[in-house]
């Protein structure tokens, strides 16, 4: 049985989506065609006014509807300290912890040679220019720990030294709440590496 070119069309959009294989694309497709009209149309008008409406923030490069993101905008905000991170979603989840106070850059990526993404596939001019304004006095690497977020890290960390700013890289280590039998080695190895006095 052929598919309609719409309903394929459909499920390919939907494959699109991150951790999203073809059988459950297909699932979403019909579940939203069969059960959920309502909510096909609202996603598709949500979609839709996500595509017209968002920008990139002029200083911190995150998503907003306006020149300057709420972070951006505020006045009690460090404006001395940056923190850069990958997406959009580690500024909200770094945002969520109430532990920092400063203003954000968002690469929109990280540097993965063997994905073919290189420095100018992320805003790392965009980055320097905001760095080196004249007001940033250290910036704080909070890239993830994977291979490329810490290539992404050295990376940075090199350019941003070149210009004479201070740089520091978030600290790994335990979990809040963790037992020692239940961490992997890696994580049990550096947080025995980044220990502090007390």
């Amino acid at each position: 049985m052929s598919t309609p070119p719409s309903l394929h069309a459909l499920i390919a959009a939907l494959k699109t989506l991150p951790s999203i294989g073809p059988k459950s694309a297909q699932r979403m497709a019909f579940h939203l065609m069969q059960r959920d009209q309502k909510g096909a149309a609202d996603l598709a008008t949500a979609l839709n006014n996500a595509l017209i409406k968002l920008k990139h923030c002029s200083l911190c490069n995150t998503f907003a509807e306006v020149d300057l993101c709420d972070v951006c905008s505020d006045e009690k905000r460090q404006h001395n300290l940056l923190c850069v991170v990958e997406m959009p979603t580690d500024l909200m989840m770094l945002e969520q912890t109430l532990a920092f106070h400063g203003l954000y850059f968002v690469l929109m990526g990280r540097l993965s040679p063997l994905d073919g993404i290189g420095p100018k596939d992320i805003a790392l001019e965009r980055l320097l220019e905001r760095a080196s304004d004249g007001i940033v006095e250290e910036v704080i690497l909070a890239t993830n720990f994977t291979t490329e977020g810490e290539a992404t890290a050295h990376y940075l960390a090199e350019m941003l030294r070149a210009r004479g700013l201070k740089v520091s890289r978030i600290a790994r280590g335990m979990p809040v709440g963790g037992e020692l039998e239940h961490v992997d080695a890696g994580t049990l190895a550096q947080a025995m590496l980044e220990r502090r006095s007390v």
